[in-house]
């Protein structure tokens, strides 16, 4: 693994992984434009990280490919975790807590985040199905969680409500990047946001 920190003005990170499973690689910008460029080897895992980057405003680059979409899927959450902590940096100025309701037509989800250094996950998504289009369900759940611990952060994902699978989890991963958009967004402070004086 390698990593990049970020700088005060320029907010990006990168993290890689290289194992005899799988060889990822993923760069972030934390001020982007919410551009998602590469691939997954999973078409629903590719849409939900252009959803996430496009409703955060996070700029992602991957690189991935492996033996199992198991493995790849899980080991690309932990490195996307570990490019977002880099860009982060000492998190100085940022607002830390975030969260989100997003409805999708059926559905409506809500996402509380804390950057808080914590890592924590409670995640109902409340699907019927074992996959969604070409991805399992427990492969989406442990993205997610993946995510949170190499992140550092308190994710809590619930979808409250919805009759279609597809778009339980396409509002949660929505109401995930509005969420991680209000939490690094810069809070003017020039200090680091917590009691401690650290995180």
């Amino acid at each position: 693994m390698s990593m990049k920190m970020s700088r005060d003005r320029n907010r990006t990170g990168e993290s890689k992984r290289e194992t005899k499973e799988v060889e990822i690689r993923v760069s972030v910008d934390l001020d982007g434009r919410g551009e998602f460029r590469g691939r997954s080897g999973s078409a629903f895992v590719d849409h939900m990280l252009r959803t996430l980057s496009r409703h955060s405003q996070i700029d992602i680059r991957v690189h991935a490919k492996g033996d199992l979409r198991h493995h790849i899927i899980e080991d690309l959450a932990i490195t996307l975790g570990r490019a977002l902590d880099s860009a982060l940096g000492e998190k100085v100025g940022i607002t830390r807590f975030g969260f989100a309701y997003v409805p999708m037509d059926d559905s409506l989800a809500r996402v509380v985040i804390d950057l808080g250094g914590r890592a924590y996950t409670k995640i109902y998504l409340g699907v019927k199905g074992e996959s969604i289009e070409d991805t399992k369900v427990e492969d989406i759940l442990h993205f997610m969680e993946a995510l949170s611990q190499s992140l550092r952060c308190n994710l809590h994902v619930r979808v409250l409500y919805g009759s279609n699978d597809h778009h339980r989890v396409e509002a949660a991963v929505k109401a995930l990047a509005l969420a991680l958009k209000m939490a690094v967004l810069r809070s003017g402070s020039e200090g680091v946001p917590s009691a401690k004086g650290e995180i």
